[in-house]
């Protein structure tokens, strides 16, 4: 389903440049659990972000289900992220004064969608245990119902592929377990390609494969 060929991603500040990603081949299954692994300023959210379309690489291909991305205009590329691709990161970004549910319908805003959005809102609210906080503020929410709420809305437009960036990163081990075990579940039970980054080892066990990464070169795959 996803396919990066011979990318590299050069950042320039100045006179000077760094190399985010260098010469990365990855092939994710359809359906696949992936891990990316790898020290803080390893390339792990620069892969994501080009995986995710947010941003291009300086040389290379992407293919999702046999489609180049370099191919994609502006329009298309905001249509892909916002139909195929969830994203879900370490900050939330949930609006804190809008309620759990109005949070959850939020991508829905921005794009045509051809299901009751309402009715799968309700149906995610379910599968994430939230129903009882669905009208609480997202302010008043814990971390791990903040993030609960963060997949939900990663969900509701009933993408293919979920991309979370450290989605465990601001939570307690046990909280980040039982968020990582969500994820796997709604993984299996909405049939998701889930791609996470993570420098957290025993989170990463949970996945079906681990890709590793150092200085922007894969060391493990």
């Amino acid at each position: 389903m996803i396919v990066l060929q011979e990318i590299s991603k050069k950042f320039s500040s100045g006179k000077s440049k760094t190399d985010a990603l260098i010469n990365v081949n990855i092939k994710i299954k359809e359906g696949e659990f992936v891990a990316i692994t790898g020290p803080s300023g390893s390339g792990k959210t620069t892969l994501l972000n080009i995986i995710g379309g947010l941003d291009s690489p300086t040389k290379g291909k992407v293919f999702i289900n046999d489609f180049d991305l370099k191919h994609m205009d502006d329009d298309e590329l905001s249509r892909y992220r916002n139909k195929e691709i969830g994203f879900i990161f370490q900050e939330f970004y949930l609006e804190p004064f809008l309620s759990v549910r109005k949070n959850i319908l939020l991508p829905t805003l921005f794009d045509g969608h051809t299901h009751n959005v309402e009715v799968y809102a309700d149906e995610l609210l379910k599968e994430v245990k939230l129903t009882k906080k669905s009208n609480a503020k997202a302010k008043e929410l814990s971390g791990g119902e903040k993030q609960r709420t963060a997949i939900a809305r990663a969900l509701i437009n009933k993408p293919k592929i979920i991309i979370a960036d450290e989605p465990t990163g601001n939570l307690d081990q046990d909280t980040g377990e039982a968020i990582i075990n969500l994820l796997k579940n709604l993984q299996k039970t909405h049939g998701i390609t889930l791609v996470i980054a993570t420098h957290d080892k025993e989170i990463a066990r949970l996945a079906e494969r681990i890709i590793h990464i150092e200085d922007g070169v894969i060391k493990r795959h």
